[in-house]
């Protein structure tokens, strides 16, 4: 990694969602899905579906500050899931799709927590933001089959009805910000 570049470590549900529009970002050098959060060392993806190692699916996100700031991808992070089901994201119930923010400084911290209070004050959503603004934590990355799942599955079911329309709209929506 570069010493100019940083780090974003995000909780968004699926992270083969996830993964999905983060890596069409300008800016974005690097996505890679993962685990964090959670008690077990170097958890399978098995393991994390039982519900019992305490890790949440992410995103690990390596930018470029320059040319994408971390106030965007908060942008892009919070416009592209719910963060107002606590271990939910649609049809994908349990702790590991957990709404979270894994801040890597204290800035990130501040940065993600005066954005939720600033959705709040909008009343951006009709229900509370459960998103979870943790402290930095191990990332185990996730086996390398997660790797591009969308990009690479296209035809696959969960691809088709769930990720597709998700990255469809991110794109409509963040198109001056695409690649």
């Amino acid at each position: 990694m570069n010493s100019s570049n940083q780090i974003a470590v995000f909780g968004g549900g699926c992270f083969w969602c996830t993964e999905a529009c983060f890596t069409s970002l300008q800016g974005v050098l690097s996505v890679k899905s993962g685990y964090c959060g959670g008690h077990v060392d170097r958890p399978s993806y098995e393991q994390v579906c039982t519900k019992a190692t305490g890790h949440i699916e992410v995103v690990r996100i390596e930018f470029n500050p320059s040319v994408i700031t971390y106030n965007a991808l908060l942008e892009v992070f919070f416009a592209t899931h719910d963060p107002t089901t606590p271990g939910r994201q649609g049809n994908d119930v349990g702790p590991q799709y957990q709404s979270a923010i894994f801040y890597q400084d204290v800035e990130q911290q501040s940065e993600a927590q005066t954005y939720i209070e600033q959705l709040e004050a909008e009343k951006h959503y009709s229900e509370a933001i459960c998103t979870q603004i943790l402290p930095s934590a191990h990332f185990w990355p996730a086996e390398q089959m997660h790797d591009d799942y969308f990009a690479l599955h296209p035809e696959q079911g969960y691809c088709q009805f769930v990720i597709a329309p998700k990255v469809q709209k991110f794109k409509k929506q963040f198109l001056q910000k695409l690649k």
